[in-house]
């Protein structure tokens, strides 16, 4: 049975003060929504401040990004085991950000999902479409692209341990949304292209989608009987608002 997930994806924002509020804010609420999980990916730095804030609580919390590698010299690099070590459930991989900013190709991000997996941790395998690519009618052919690749990693059967998040790229920090039409088609297009390959793994498969979700807009999308949650980004850092997508969500 597919679960409801509801992820908040800080991005490059927070400090301990702040990080301390945010989180005794959102923890009434997480606690108590019945039918869907709550999970925020944070910063590296404070994986540890979250650990403890949240141990006793129903929020999980992840990262944002992991290395492809286990260990060795590689500066900078976090890895899979590391972040199992700080109570990570779940990591980000293939934001549209880390392929547009840091060059990242889909056969990169489907051994980042490999390394996830292998260490325990549940990989969100972002896909989606540019502007331009929606434009010219390629949407579907860049999804498939991005999703086979993770599937080519590891094999369809891998999706069973994994959440695939469509962010289309135009509706990221813009203000503009997918419609819940346009956002559904998607969402089924993922689902089909994976049930090509193993229908139970797609019927048990989360889907989220991303793309300047809010409070306003957070019913209507969810609804949609593809779309399983979310992966939020802005509205994840303000408690009122990330509170009311849970409870849209449920």
């Amino acid at each position: 049975m597919r679960r409801k997930l509801v992820a908040g994806n800080w991005k490059m924002h927070g400090s301990l003060a702040e990080n301390e509020a945010l989180l005794g804010a959102l923890r009434p609420t997480a606690d108590t929504v019945v039918g869907v999980e709550c999970a925020l990916c944070i910063p590296f730095p404070y994986l540890a401040q979250t650990r403890q804030l949240l141990q006793d609580s129903a929020i999980s919390w992840g990262a944002q990004d992991v290395s492809e590698h286990q260990k060795g010299a590689y500066t900078g690099e976090v890895s899979a085991a590391m972040l199992r070590e700080f109570g990570c459930r779940y990591v980000i991989v293939g934001h549209s950000e880390r392929r547009a900013l840091h060059a990242e190709d889909s056969l990169l991000v489907g051994r980042k999902m490999r390394a996830a997996q292998g260490a325990g941790i549940t990989p969100i395998g972002c896909v989606g479409e540019t502007l331009a690519a929606r434009e010219a009618g390629k949407t579907e052919a860049v999804v498939a692209e991005q999703l086979d690749a993770l599937i080519a990693e590891s094999g369809v059967g891998a999706l069973a341990n994994a959440v695939i998040a469509y962010e289309p790229v135009w509706a990221i920090g813009t203000g503009k949304t997918a419609s819940p039409e346009q956002a559904q088609a998607v969402h089924r297009f993922i689902r089909e292209r994976v049930g090509a390959a193993d229908a139970s793994v797609a019927a048990g498969l989360t889907i989220l989608y991303g793309g300047s979700v809010k409070a306003n807009n957070a019913r209507a999308l969810f609804t949609m009987p593809d779309i399983d949650g979310g992966l939020v980004g802005g509205a994840s850092l303000d408690a009122a608002e990330f509170s009311a997508i849970l409870r849209a969500s449920a």
